[in-house]
């Protein structure tokens, strides 16, 4: 394992492909994550959005190609290191059969209860955790199966927010969020992604328009990047997925008002 330092929390794929079962999902991935930038990957369902945020948080090696953080290729560097830079909040946040104060401070072991308790705020997990029969020393039950799938995502993001890493991945992190809880996580991410390098993972494009790039993926490749303004402009898939997010938006939100 080499001891060179990262220089910064840039992070790049260079040619990278990954396979599942002999069959290849990724083809030549190349694209440039720069410190301090909020992105996004957006592309349809099956294109290999997930595939490439589990690459970048170290949860699965390239079969080709390479990711470098920081000029350093991840694979010289251990595991544990690398993973100290990155907070990876998905869609399906596993949480442990122990308390709701452990699960939010496997983020950090070392934290205090104050500090687990302050992420929890930060988060908009308090109330409903001091709601629980025991409160912070609720068992949340295998994968956490005593409470809904929203608050297990506030959970996930208060475990993050307390690891405090450079680098934080969304994969798809509001997607079982009911409306009402919906403002509360984005507000809660806004403050856990506060000064970071971010990518997230979008199924609501509105939530991404203010990304400083937006990287579109489709069957394993990526199709084209830049603002939204210039993916309206010159990538027709990109214009048409918003088309279509503006048209259900509407309609949910017509039918809202009713």
């Amino acid at each position: 394992v080499s001891a060179s330092q990262p220089k910064n929390n840039d992070i790049a794929l260079h040619d990278v492909t990954f396979g599942y079962h002999e069959k290849e999902v990724l083809h030549g991935i190349n694209m440039t994550i720069r410190e301090g930038t909020v992105n996004a990957l957006v592309g349809p369902s099956g294109s290999g959005k997930s595939t490439i945020a589990k690459l970048i948080a170290g949860l699965w090696d390239v079969d080709g190609g390479s990711i470098s953080f920081g000029g350093v290729d991840i694979r010289q560097m251990t595991q544990q290191d690398y993973n100290r830079y990155i907070a990876y909040v998905s869609q399906d946040n596993y949480l442990f059969d122990t308390t709701v104060m452990e699960n939010i401070r496997m983020g950090n072991q070392s934290a205090t209860d104050e500090e687990v308790i302050e992420a929890a705020q930060n988060s908009g997990c308090h109330d409903f955790i001091m709601s629980l029969d025991h409160g912070y020393q609720t068992i949340v039950g295998g994968a956490g199966g005593h409470i809904s799938g929203g608050e297990r995502q506030r959970i996930a993001i208060a475990r993050a927010m307390l690891k405090n890493a450079p680098i934080v991945i969304l994969d798809e992190a509001t997607a079982f969020t009911d409306p009402e809880n919906e403002a509360l996580i984005q507000s809660s991410v806004a403050k856990l992604t506060k000064g970071k390098t971010l990518l997230v993972i979008a199924h609501r494009l509105s939530t991404i328009t203010n990304s400083d790039r937006i990287f579109v993926v489709e069957d394993g490749n990526i199709r084209s990047s830049g603002t939204h303004q210039e993916l309206l402009e010159k990538d027709s898939l990109y214009a048409q997925m918003w088309r279509s997010h503006i048209a259900v938006r509407d309609t949910e939100e017509g039918g809202a008002a009713q």
